[in-house]
């Protein structure tokens, strides 16, 4: 089957537009370090700009207020935007905000919807998602322990909740819980909304981690622990149906990483730019780094790696727009495992031939060298997905006849000598 990955020349221009847009207006903002508020502030006339470009939310359908644009083109504007931690926000498109509008589209009651849907994708409101609990491996869902338990009209909710993305600036928090304990392993949970001011609900801390040590409070890219103390919800809250938190978190995850692994390559061409700009002026030992054969092994390797991942991903975005997303199960954990060392090793190679100005906060190759390393572990940990990978390859083989390899030389040899005994017969 062939593919395709071209854009037409007017989705060109967007994209040449988004690209230069980045570098003159939301990069620089990277720099002054922004409390939330101000933030919003800042990027209000950004945003107007990036609506007028018909740019905005373009991972949901016109109907929605996206574009429509599908996984393809949406993942070469993603390539763009991720070169900044910025970029998403400032076009309506960031995670987990991205995430919840599409399982609030998909599943949502018309309630629903203009309470929540409406007023996320205008920019007016912002969310959070809260399954990862603090007592159970994240990389197996199906043990989560927080529940929800039916309460006349209300659900009762009780748990613990971290490294909850941007909880600290969330008007609401999806929420996964279990309803039905002893129901199938992918059928106990299921989701709720829950607003952040809802009475039991609290935000407890900016959780300090590697790529964030000292993490200013109520700060956009926040990394929360939350917990949830006889929360009281009306039924209208539940999101899809009982039982459902498997399937719906589903909707979220496929396009969802193929848009991390787009924003990894905008990442990682810029640590490659930087790259390459100092093996041109730096020199050592008597001639530039660029003169330096590990130097263009840095380059060639890291040119190969971001190639290898661009195609791959868009591979994966095209299979998507035109099989589905279960179809391109195998293609998506293919490029979330790879994609996560490519970026984490052209970082690292980027902040090798800077030595110490790239150790050093002068540059932004430290603090993206300490965040890559979470790219191996958020949306399941690079082991799943590798064994994912080869389950589904493993699928296509089975045992040969009596266990004999298919390669097997002498057996080869016999049958062939058997299919053309004929013409072998006549030789001398």
């Amino acid at each position: 089957m062939s593919w395709d990955f071209s854009t037409e020349p007017e989705f060109q221009k967007k994209l040449d537009w988004a690209r230069d847009f980045m570098r003159a207006e939301v990069m620089p903002l990277e720099t002054l370090e922004l409390d939330w508020p101000t933030l919003l502030r800042v990027i209000e006339p950004l945003k107007k700009q990036v609506k007028e470009q018909e740019l905005w939310a373009a991972h949901l359908d016109p109907d929605l207020g996206g574009q429509g644009y599908g996984q393809v083109k949406m993942g070469l504007l993603q390539e763009i935007l991720g070169a900044s931690p910025l970029g998403t926000l400032v076009f309506g498109c960031q995670a987990p905000d991205s995430g919840n509008a599409e399982i609030l589209a998909a599943v949502g009651t018309p309630e629903q919807k203009r309470k929540w849907l409406e007023p996320l994708l205008s920019g007016q409101m912002y969310s959070s998602f809260a399954l990862t609990e603090p007592d159970n491996a994240g990389a197996d869902p199906t043990n989560l322990t927080t529940t929800a338990v039916r309460d006349g009209d209300e659900w009762i909710l009780n748990g613990d909740k971290w490294f909850i993305s941007n909880a600290a600036t969330a008007d609401f928090i999806i929420v996964v819980a279990v309803t039905d304990p002893d129901a199938d392993r992918h059928r106990r949970a299921s989701q709720f909304i829950v607003p952040i001011d809802a009475p039991g609900l609290t935000v407890v801390r900016d959780i300090a981690s590697v790529e964030n040590p000292k993490p200013r409070p109520h700060s956009y890219g926040s990394h929360c622990e939350v917990t949830l103390r006889d929360v009281r919800l009306g039924s209208d809250a539940m999101l899809g149906g009982r039982g459902d938190g498997f399937v719906v978190a589903q909707i979220r995850l496929g396009p969802g990483r193929i848009h991390h692994c787009m924003r990894w390559i905008g990442q990682a061409t810029r640590a490659f730019d930087m790259m390459c700009e100092r093996a041109t002026y730096r020199s050592a030992h008597g001639s530039l780094l660029a003169d330096k054969q590990t130097i263009r092994n840095f380059i060639a390797d890291s040119a190969a790696e971001i190639q290898a991942l661009r195609l791959m991903t868009l591979h994966a975005a095209w299979r998507i727009d035109n099989e589905g997303t279960r179809q391109a199960r195998k293609d998506i954990a293919l490029i979330k495992f790879f994609g996560a060392r490519m970026l984490h090793e052209v970082i690292d190679r980027s902040l090798q031939v800077h030595g110490s100005l790239g150790y050093s906060s002068d540059l932004p190759l430290e603090s993206m060298y300490r965040a890559a390393r979470a790219a191996r572990l958020y949306d399941g940990p690079d082991e799943v997905h590798r064994d994912t990978v080869a389950r589904q390859y493993l699928k296509a083989y089975a045992p040969p006849p009596g266990n004999v390899p298919t390669e097997h030389i002498p057996s080869r040899r016999t049958q062939a000598l058997e299919r053309f005994a004929d013409l072998l017969a006549d030789q001398p």
